[in-house]
């Protein structure tokens, strides 16, 4: 077994690993960028070195400063996680030149695997079922056209090396076909600098179901049973779960033996995925599925079959990189019970997903009900530099309604603040009556939408908690001798107009009357707070006392009070009484930055006619592309930036003439 071993990633994942290696007594070299200098995935390891600043291109993308890292630690071997350069085939063999171990695949399966078309047509050979569709090396937009009319709308269009969803569109008539073809292969020279694409028939009832396989270096080959990750939005994974839902055994064979077939066909060795695409229009059958891909590496949603089988996959991806054989056989795997993993993002649902920045001023996660694998900390920043997870909730249950019912409860009792997060959406989406019923497919959060993601509904006293909040009234410290809270003064109960800005950006006045210490009358309640174990409760005109957290903190925008109530969290502020109307831009007139990021393309000058709706910029942020579009008709009146530019989150990047 390695002595030493460098983890070439950061957050969640790499806390992870250096978790299963101190406990098999393994030390520890992190990788950080300059703002992650302080990082929880730094203190987890037993040696830390700096690679660069905080771009990853100039960080955790640069190979040889990580080789170099490994070399200079004395490390033998070189753990990627997932992402950044996990699946890059010249950094193994990178690693390898350098006399040290790669804890993956070989870069020969990494290739093999690293095209969509290639590897569907090694599939086809292995005997591996594929999804009818082209892949095929020519790429002359006619061609495929003709192509996609002969499978029959709707299809699928991928970007060949796309990945996470981009470079895919779906095309339900033949007259869309060539502008989403254009826009796909856009898409992949722009992401992964290759526009070649191919055309697959869209699956009408889709479920998402992988296999986990595990290879050695004696030719030993596992599968370690499945996982269905149908929940998705924007083609990224939500909720994961294993078993998958209506699961036979005759299916699960099927697809554990051509997962394993796929694996052997390439001479796979360690941790791999290999992802089916399954047509659930009547339930599962073995003779429904479709290869789609084949991740070469540890999967984000992993635990979840760590904890059905009872396994520590980076334990065995440990052993197998240093040369032992799989620990156990195929007929000594057993599923025990039922497991969910929910991904907890730094994003808001309401407006598409859009990752968030912010500080995390709370975050209190269930550490006594659920595995909690996070790679940020109360007070750390989340920025718009890196993939915005927060953590991932994982619990598991004798059967699938209790582990669904231990979610809930799990999401239930976070507490976040600071920064939106996508925590109530993930609770409702637990809650979900098709969830509940196992009844999951890849566009089921796409259809309820709108009520996943609607803001979480108020209770009547939020208000007057925000208030009290803004107040600090909430406070435990007693109160100076002239800033008593006990009510009493020579004229009566003291009486205050507080005026909040509420999360929904309306302003609103709340008259909040002091009665006694820890009791208010506001809005025709009555609120009474007490506090049991250093918990805050509220009692509203006499009623139960529920928990509930009140916060305030001061930041570039002044005074900001949070009430977190359950999974939901509104965050109010104080106006600034200097503020002017003239002080904010015309929204009807102007297009601002939603976010941190880079812009990646600017497509119009001033001078240039644009129509609501029209693209008008392209920014990056969190792995992520936004397009800015024209709010309404009208002319470029000025652009403020241009390719290549930082921008900060409201920055005015172009502004159209004013209407007449």
């Amino acid at each position: 077994m390695f002595r030493k071993i460098l983890i070439a990633n950061r957050g969640e994942i790499a806390v992870r690993i250096a978790r299963t290696a101190r406990r098999m007594g393994v030390k520890t070299v992190a990788v950080h960028s300059d703002v992650d200098a302080n990082a929880p995935h730094v203190a987890a390891c037993d040696e830390a070195a700096l690679i660069g600043p905080a771009p990853a291109a100039e960080s955790y993308l640069r190979g040889d400063r990580i080789i170099a890292a490994a070399l200079a630690a004395g490390a033998e071997a070189i753990h990627p996680g997932y992402g950044f350069l996990s699946e890059n085939p010249d950094f193994v063999e990178a690693v390898e030149a350098a006399g040290l171990t790669f804890i993956g695949p070989p870069a020969a399966a990494i290739r093999a695997m690293g095209l969509k078309d290639a590897a569907k047509a090694a599939m086809e050979k292995a005997g591996v079922p594929v999804v009818p569709g082209y892949h095929g090396a020519e790429q002359d937009p006619a061609f495929l056209k003709a192509r996609a009319d002969e499978i029959g709308y709707p299809v699928l269009i991928k970007a060949r090396a796309g990945g996470g969803g981009k470079g895919m569109r779906k095309v339900d008539r033949p007259e869309d076909f060539l502008p989403a073809l254009e826009a796909a292969q856009g898409e992949g020279r722009a992401s992964f600098g290759d526009g070649a694409c191919l055309i697959e028939k869209w699956i009408v009832a889709p479920r998402h179901v992988e296999i986990q396989v595990f290879g050695d270096s004696h030719g030993g080959a596992v599968h370690l049973f499945e996982r269905d990750c149908s929940l998705q939005r924007r083609h990224q994974k939500v909720i994961e779960e294993a078993p998958a839902p209506g699961m036979t055994e005759e299916m699960r064979r099927a697809m554990g033996d051509a997962a394993v077939r796929a694996a052997r066909a390439i001479g796979y060795a360690g941790a791999g995925t290999v992802e089916f695409i399954v047509d659930a229009s009547e339930g599962l059958r073995p003779d429904r599925f479709y290869f789609m891909e084949m991740n070469t590496r540890l999967q984000v949603e992993h635990p979840v079959t760590e904890a059905v089988a009872g396994l520590d996959l980076v334990e065995w991806q440990l052993r197998v990189a240093a040369g032992e054989p799989l620990p156990l056989r195929q007929e000594d795997l057993r599923i025990d019970g039922w497991a969910f993993e929910a991904r907890l993002y730094a994003e808001d649902p309401a407006r598409g997903f859009m990752p968030a920045t912010g500080r995390l001023r709370r975050l209190r996660l269930p550490e006594d009900r659920a595995r909690i694998d996070a790679g940020v900390r109360e007070g750390d920043e989340i920025t718009p530099h890196y993939d915005p997870m927060i953590a991932k909730v994982i619990v598991h249950g004798r059967d699938r309604e209790e582990a669904r019912l231990r979610l809930i409860d799990a999401l239930e009792a976070a507490e976040i603040a600071g920064s939106t997060t996508n925590l109530a959406f993930l609770a409702r989406l637990a809650a979900d009556p098709d969830f509940a019923a196992g009844r999951v497919d890849t566009g089921l959060i796409d259809r309820k939408l709108a009520q996943l993601s609607a803001p979480p509904e108020m209770r009547p006293e939020t208000p007057a908690l925000a208030a009290i909040a803004a107040l600090g009234l909430h406070e435990a410290a007693p109160a100076p001798a002239f800033d008593d809270r006990s009510g009493w003064r020579l004229w009566g109960a003291e009486t205050r107009e507080v005026a909040l800005i509420g999360p929904d950006g309306a302003a609103r006045a709340v008259r909040l009357q002091a009665l006694a210490p820890d009791r208010f009358a506001a809005e025709g309640r009555e609120i009474a707070l007490s506090r049991h174990d250093g918990r805050l409760r509220a009692s509203v005109d006499g009623g139960p006392a529920r928990p509930v957290t009140l916060m305030r903190w001061s930041d570039a925008q002044g005074v900001v009070a949070a009430v977190i109530d359950g999974p939901a969290t509104t965050q109010w502020r104080l106006p600034d009484p200097l503020e002017s109307a003239d002080d904010v831009a015309a929204g009807g007139d102007a297009a601002a930055a939603p976010m941190p990021g880079l812009v990646k393309a600017v497509f119009v000058a001033p001078g240039d006619a644009v129509k609501a709706g029209d693209a008008l910029i392209v920014m990056e942020a969190m792995k992520m592309e936004h397009r800015l579009t024209a709010p309404r008709d009208g002319v470029v009146a000025s652009v403020a930036c241009a390719p290549g530019a930082q921008v900060a989150e409201g920055a005015v990047l172009l502004t159209l003439e004013p209407e007449e």
